[in-house]
């Protein structure tokens, strides 16, 4: 699965990882994160994420 990364402040969204501070499980790909899900570092949107 590809990792992500925000083009605002660079935080990487790596699926096996997950973002388990904001329920999010190991395994899930980016595509599958809920579309209100942000950035947990700046608050950016889905929108703002690129494909590595």
């Amino acid at each position: 699965m590809a990792t992500h990364t925000c083009t605002v402040c660079g935080y990487v969204y790596d699926p096996e990882e997950g973002d388990p501070d904001n329920d999010i499980a190991p395994g899930t790909a980016f595509e599958d994160l809920p579309d209100d899900w942000v950035c947990p570092v700046c608050g950016a949107d889905k929108e703002e994420f690129e494909k590595q």
